[in-house]
């Protein structure tokens, strides 16, 4: 009994012992110019709220398995992220090839005209199965004459190409630090996809004036 009274009353000096701490510290009078932190007056920052909903919301996985699924679901949606921010022509999402104002410039000269070089995929289609030994000698001369008069077009229309782009990325960007010569076959391999297929998507309309 004397044993348990003399723990009782160890615990009462120790917690006047506190309450006595607190109250000095609370009435310690601060410096001149003291500004009480965010934390001191209990108000709660965007941060440290942003952190605690993810503490919240980002349950721990019960096994490797869970574990494994969230990465994999957080992978999934990264790169779902990642691929619409390429076709929309988001900066932070493109490859280093498609980057800079430069090629934003060329990929509007492309993609704002009617290109030969859409149609040249589908004429080599067509030239192939003419050339074919099965078919007749005039269609393979017309299949030659096709490939060649397709070849002679995409040529002129690469030339245009080339002399409009040096024309306007001199123009508007004189201080460009890309070469040319890049920016001249970056244009020419656009114009020979499909609109459709363009990555990332055309931002202009056809006719449009650049």
């Amino acid at each position: 009994m004397s044993s348990l009274f003399r723990r009782k009353s160890s615990d009462l000096v120790a917690d006047a012992t506190a309450k006595v701490s607190d109250s000095a510290t609370a009435t310690e009078p601060r410096p001149k110019g003291y500004t009480p932190s965010k934390k001191e007056l209990g108000v709660e920052t965007p941060k440290r709220q942003t952190t605690q909903r993810r503490q919240t919301t980002a349950a721990a996985p019960a096994n490797r398995r869970e574990a494994y699924k969230q990465m994999r679901d957080r992978q999934r949606v990264e790169r779902a992220e990642a691929q619409a921010g390429m076709k929309a022509g988001d900066e932070r999402y493109l490859l280093a090839r498609d980057r800079g104002p430069e090629r934003a410039l060329v990929r509007n000269i492309v993609d704002s005209r009617r290109t030969a070089g859409t149609w040249f995929f589908g004429g080599a289609i067509i030239v192939f199965i003419g050339s074919t030994g099965a078919m007749p000698a005039y269609i393979n001369l017309a299949a030659n004459l096709l490939w060649a008069i397709l070849a002679v077009i995409v040529v002129i229309d690469s030339i245009l190409i080339s002399r409009k782009v040096k024309k306007l990325v001199t123009e508007r960007l004189p201080n460009t630090t890309q070469r040319l010569g890049s920016l001249y076959l970056y244009g020419i391999m656009r114009a020979l996809t499909f609109r459709r297929m363009r990555v990332p998507k055309p931002a202009v309309e056809l006719g449009a004036k650049i």
